[in-house]
C-alpha cells in the first residue's frame, strides 16, 4: 500500500487513493459542520497585507468539505467568496483563445473519445503546414492572438517533430495586423527531452488533462495504447517542469468518475506541483463529457448537473485563488455565463473542434472531437462579455515578458494586476475593435476602453496606455505591452 506524500515523485503517493477516500469521508462527516465551514471560508478570504493582497486558499480536504455542504446559505456564501477572489486577482478581464486541432490520428483506445483507434467512422485527417498556415490566417482574421494546439497521440502521423514544425509555422504567420502571440500545447504525455524541445519552441502553457485520478477507472477507460499507463500519464507534469516548462495546465473530464473524487485528486495534483516545484498549475480546465461521433455521454454513470458543475468551479476558485480557470465551448452560453461569475478567467470563442475547420464557412462535423454547444462567432462572444461588464482580453504579455510560473504568481499576489494586466487587456481590446469588430461591438468596446482605463491607478502607466491606444486606433502600430 502506498502512503500519501505530497512531495513524492511517485504518482500513487502524491495522488493517493487512500488519502482521497479519507478526504471524502471527512467531508461527508463535516458537511453540516457550519462553524468549521465558516472558518474555512474566512481562511480563504483575500486579506490586505504589507506585501499586497494575500489569499491562502484551501487544502484538498478543506475544499472537499465546502463541496459536500448542501446548506443553501453556505452555498450562497461560497459563490460570493469565489466571485470576490476572482475579482480580486483577475479583475473583470476574461482571456480569449481558440483551439486548433492539427491531427485526429490516435493509437489510444480511450472509450470516451471519438479519436480512439477502433473508430472507423470518423474521418481521419492531419493538417499539412500549408493548411496550418491557412487556418492560422483564418483565426487571425477573426481577431485571435492565442491558440491551444491539440493533437491525437500517434508516433507515425503526429510525432514531436510534426508538433514542433507546426508551432514554428503558427508563430511565423503575420497576416495584415494579425499574429498568434501565444501557442499553448495540449498533446499526450511525453519525455523530459521532448518537453525541453517544446519549451525551446516557445510554447505557452503545456496542458494535459488527467481525465480521471482514479487509477482503476483510468485503466478501464484507457484499455489500449500508451495512454493506458496511469503512472506515466500522471507524472507528466513533473517531467514537463523538469524540461523547463513552468506554466502547466491541469484538468479532469468530469463525468467519468465521481466528481468528489476527481475534485480532491485535482487539488492534490496542484498541491504536489506547488510543494515540489514551488509553483502550482497555471490553469485548471473543467471540461464535462459531451456527445461526439460514436460517444454517448449517457453511457457514463457520473454525469453532473449544471448546479453541481457551478459549485465545483466555485470551490476550485476558492481553493486555488491565483490559478487561471478555463471553460470551453463544450458548454452553452447559459452555463458559461454562470461559470464566469464564480471564477472562470479564460474562455474559448468561435471554436472548431474538427481538424482545422476555420477556413470553412460551414462548421465541419466529420472530424470533431466533441459537439460544440456555444457556436457563436468571436464578435458575438466579445460583445456578450462586454455586455456583462467583462473585458475580453487577447493579452499575451506576461508570457512574452518572462512573467511565467512563480513570477506571474508574484505579480498576481502583489495586487499590481490593475497596473499591468488591466491596461494590457485594454490595449489588445483596442486592437480587436480597430481591426476586427463589427460596428455595434466596436461602439460598445470603445465605450468600455474609455471607462476602464480610468481604473488604472498608476498615473504614468495610465498616460502611456492612453498614448498606445491612440496609436493603435490611428496607425498600424500594434503589440504594445507593459
Amino acid at each position: 500500500m502506498f502512503k500519501y506524500d505530497v512531495k513524492s515523485r511517485n504518482a500513487e503517493e502524491f495522488i493517493n487513493h487512500e488519502e482521497i477516500l479519507e478526504t471524502l469521508k471527512f467531508a461527508e462527516e463535516n458537511k453540516n459542520n457550519i462553524p468549521l465551514i465558516e472558518e474555512y471560508l474566512e481562511k480563504a478570504r483575500p486579506k490586505k497585507t504589507e506585501k499586497g493582497i494575500i489569499a491562502k486558499g484551501l487544502t484538498h480536504r478543506e475544499a472537499s468539505v465546502l463541496l459536500a455542504c448542501e446548506d443553501k446559505e453556505i452555498i450562497k456564501k461560497i459563490y460570493e467568496l469565489a466571485g470576490e477572489i476572482k475579482q480580486t486577482f483577475y479583475g473583470n478581464r476574461i482571456v480569449m483563445f481558440a483551439p486548433l486541432y492539427l491531427s485526429n490520428y490516435c493509437v489510444n483506445g480511450c472509450v470516451y473519445c471519438p479519436y480512439h483507434a477502433k473508430n472507423k467512422n470518423i474521418a481521419r485527417k492531419k493538417l499539412t503546414q500549408e493548411e496550418i498556415k491557412n487556418e492560422v490566417i483564418a483565426l487571425q482574421d477573426m481577431g485571435h492572438k492565442r491558440l491551444a494546439i491539440e493533437s491525437g497521440e500517434d508516433p507515425i502521423n503526429s510525432p514531436i517533430e510534426y508538433i514542433l514544425e507546426s508551432i514554428k509555422t503558427i508563430y511565423s504567420i503575420k497576416h495584415k495586423n494579425g499574429a498568434i502571440r501565444r501557442a499553448n500545447v495540449n498533446i499526450a504525455a511525453t519525455t523530459v527531452e521532448n518537453y525541453k524541445k517544446l519549451h525551446e519552441a516557445g510554447i505557452g502553457t503545456y496542458i494535459l488533462f488527467q481525465e480521471t485520478y482514479n487509477k482503476e477507472s483510468y485503466e478501464k477507460l484507457h484499455p489500449t495504447g500508451p495512454k493506458h499507463n496511469y503512472i506515466y500519464h500522471t507524472e507528466a507534469m513533473d517531467r514537463a517542469m523538469e524540461g523547463g516548462i513552468d506554466d502547466v495546465g491541469l484538468g479532469v473530464l468530469f463525468g467519468l468518475e465521481s466528481y468528489r473524487y476527481e475534485f480532491a485528486g485535482l487539488l492534490m495534483h496542484g498541491e504536489h506541483l506547488e510543494a515540489t516545484f514551488g509553483v502550482g498549475p497555471h490553469t485548471i480546465s473543467v471540461p464535462r463529457i459531451k456527445r461526439a461521433d460514436d460517444i454517448d455521454p449517457n453511457a457514463f454513470d457520473n454525469g453532473l448537473d449544471d448546479d453541481t458543475f457551478e459549485k465545483i468551479i466555485a470551490c476550485i476558485r476558492i481553493a486555488v485563488p491565483y490559478t487561471g480557470m478555463i471553460i470551453s465551448t463544450r458548454e452553452s452560453q447559459e452555463v458559461r455565463e454562470r461559470a464566469l461569475k464564480v471564477g472562470i478567467s479564460q474562455i474559448s470563442g468561435a471554436s472548431r473542434t474538427s481538424v482545422g475547420g476555420y477556413t470553412e464557412e460551414i462548421r465541419p462535423t466529420d472530424s470533431e472531437q466533441f459537439d460544440v454547444s456555444d457556436q457563436r462567432t468571436l464578435d458575438e462572444v466579445v460583445d456578450w462579455l462586454m455586455g456583462m461588464g467583462h473585458i475580453p482580453s487577447f493579452c499575451t504579455a506576461c508570457y512574452r515578458e518572462g512573467r511565467t510560473g512563480d513570477r506571474f504568481m508574484s505579480l498576481c499576489k502583489s495586487g499590481q494586476i490593475i497596473n499591468c494586466c488591466h491596461p494590457n487587456a485594454l490595449m489588445t481590446l483596442s486592437e480587436y475593435m480597430t481591426d476586427y469588430a463589427s460596428d455595434q461591438t466596436k461602439e460598445h468596446g470603445m465605450q468600455m476602453i474609455k471607462s476602464e482605463i480610468e481604473k488604472v491607478s498608476n498615473p504614468k502607466v495610465k498616460e502611456r496606455a492612453i498614448q498606445y491606444i491612440n496609436e493603435i486606433e490611428t496607425t498600424n502600430a500594434r503589440d504594445f505591452r507593459f
